[in-house]
């Protein structure tokens, strides 16, 4: 009986171990899937904000070609102004 009970100490804690490993493995998992995605979600808001950048590039060129769009100038920089300090860009 006294050497049941002496060799369960090892079998203890390598179950233990691979419980532990286990359930590491289990949160690495979720860990780098999140990171993943999160990489992902900055890939497409980067691309999202270059077609901003070209719409707004095009809107500008329309408004610009329109007739009586030079008394309007002043009123465009002070907007623009604005805007800038509004939405902080990378």
């Amino acid at each position: 009986m006294n050497e049941l009970a002496a060799n369960s100490g090892p079998l203890v804690s390598y179950g233990l171990l691979v419980i532990i490993l286990i359930v590491a493995f289990i949160v690495w998992f979720f860990v780098n899937r999140a990171s993943v995605r999160a990489g992902e979600q900055i890939q497409l808001l980067e691309s999202l904000l270059e077609e901003q950048k070209k719409q707004t590039i095009l809107l500008r060129r329309l408004v610009d070609a329109q007739p009586g769009a030079e008394t309007k100038k002043s009123d465009e920089d002070q907007d623009k102004r604005d805007f800038i300090r509004l939405i902080p860009e990378r």
